[in-house]
């Protein structure tokens, strides 16, 4: 599995980048990444059809959860790229999720 740091994936907002937000919902009210989609991690399995099945970049607050995400959808076939540090390493912009 690949992994980005918070500062590459910054750098590559403009690649138009499928990223999903695997936090719980509490966690996302202090802001997601600017075109990150919210799917907590236990509802991935019965949501993979919101998750196309291109490279996939996955977000959370440390990086563990997101970590296991990246190991499930690899399983299921997705090219996957893990954020380390996650949400507490991120400097940039962060938007109010849309419930």
């Amino acid at each position: 599995m690949r992994e980005w740091t918070a500062k590459e994936v910054e750098s590559r907002l403009n690649e138009n980048l499928q990223m999903i937000d695997v936090r719980e919902y509490e966690e996302t009210q202090s802001g997601i990444i600017p075109g990150a989609k919210h799917i907590p991690l236990g509802e991935i399995p019965d949501r993979l059809n919101e998750i196309d099945n291109t490279q996939v970049l996955l977000i959370c607050r440390s990086g563990a959860r997101s970590e296991r995400a990246a190991h499930f959808l690899q399983k299921q076939g997705y090219d996957v790229v893990n954020m380390t540090g996650g949400m507490t390493s991120w400097k940039g912009k962060t938007l109010k999720p849309q419930q």
